[in-house]
């Protein structure tokens, strides 16, 4: 018997229903976060953000203690990328996402830079280093540098961050706090890891951005060739297919939404995973609209989602008691929409800039 096939809007309906953007959820922030596998957090504010827009009540000292009381940290993990996670996903998945780690090490400073370095000999000075007391990159990067002066102090930096296992302290990631952070060793930090498998977050993934392919997957987690480890798991698993005829695992538990469903609008923050997390994206972006939102360095901008699909982007801009929210669209849409997004955008624009006495919404249309 062939797989169902799924329309490309069954597709973002389900992934909206599972990323809580068709409806607003009375759930805490960390059974948010853990339901999302953790949300990127390569700058601060943005998993705020994140989560106000999927969350009823949400406000910006929830997720702040979370982080104070060690229920949720950030750490370099899913594609080496600084996200916040649970404490106890952190514990469990960050062996499983080893691999990955790895593989940027090398990505990242070129495999001849990593050649002639004695990782064991870097490993030893910083354990005791960073056990001391939380320390900045900067005080790794000099700490480095003093035992082995002829070495790469950015390079040999990474090798720590990489596979040392570490994450960051408060005030680092909180909500207006600046990129400069303190590591520390997650197992003084955190207590014992409790590892897991593959298996378990791939199912942790479909749970949250399923349905989905095994390359979609290898996106998300930042592997290659996991083929032959997932097809085992395919037991436990149901099969799709695209209309393209591409092959998709899910979960049996896990509902799939009608393609008539309405989709509200939603504010989505810079980086969000909601749009880098499988290998096709058309789920959720189409790929002509692609160049108003990936920019270079990976920069990913904010964005709207318009019927469930990006349709726009945004940001702020303060000055003394002025904040602008600054609108650009992908085309020109109706009264209606306006009025939907003008709603939506005046309650983020006070989340975000809450001591401002004004607030101004402007639209622009991106020229073709």
């Amino acid at each position: 018997m062939s797989a169902k096939t799924l329309t490309l809007k069954q597709l973002n309906r389900t992934f909206l229903a599972r990323q809580f953007l068709l409806e607003r959820h009375d759930i805490s922030p960390i059974q948010a976060i853990e339901r999302l596998i953790g949300l990127q957090s390569q700058i601060p504010n943005p998993p705020y953000i994140g989560l106000w827009t999927r969350l009823k009540n949400f406000e910006r000292d929830d997720l702040t203690k979370l982080m104070e009381n060690r229920e949720v940290v950030r750490a370099p993990l899913i594609r080496s990328t600084l996200h916040i996670i649970t404490a106890d996903d952190h514990k469990k998945f960050q062996s499983v996402l080893q691999p990955a780690l790895d593989r940027y090490l090398k990505l990242y400073n070129g495999k001849k830079n990593l050649e002639n370095l004695d990782f064991d000999k870097l490993q030893r000075a910083a354990k005791p280093f960073l056990e001391e007391q939380p320390r900045t990159t900067g005080d790794l990067r000099q700490m480095l540098l003093d035992i082995e002066p002829d070495g790469n102090d950015m390079t040999m930096a990474s090798v720590i961050r990489h596979t040392m296992n570490v994450v960051q302290v408060p005030p680092g990631g909180t909500w207006g706090s600046s990129s400069r952070a303190s590591y520390v060793l997650a197992q003084t930090y955190l207590g014992d890891a409790t590892p897991s498998t593959l298996e378990a977050l791939l199912h942790r993934y479909l749970r949250a951005f399923g349905p989905a392919s095994i390359m979609d997957f290898q996106a998300w987690i930042g592997m290659t060739s996991l083929t032959s480890k997932i097809k085992p798991m395919m037991k436990n698993l149901i099969t799709y297919q695209t209309e393209d005829g591409n092959t998709l695992l899910d979960l049996p538990d896990m509902d799939i939404i009608n393609d008539n469903n309405p989709a509200p609008i939603r504010f989505i923050p810079e980086y969000d995973n909601l749009l880098v997390s499988h290998k096709d994206r058309n789920r959720i972006i189409a790929d002509d609209d692609r160049k108003y939102v990936f920019l270079s360095s990976a920069r990913v901008l904010s964005t709207i989602l318009i019927d469930g699909f990006v349709g726009a982007t945004w940001k702020i801009q303060r000055e003394k008691d002025v904040a602008l929210l600054k609108i650009s669209l992908f085309e020109q849409q109706n009264d209606h929409v306006i009025e939907a997004i003008d709603k939506e955008g005046h309650a983020l624009i006070r989340f975000i800039e809450d001591s401002a006495e004004t607030y101004i919404v402007e639209y622009e249309v991106y020229a073709d």
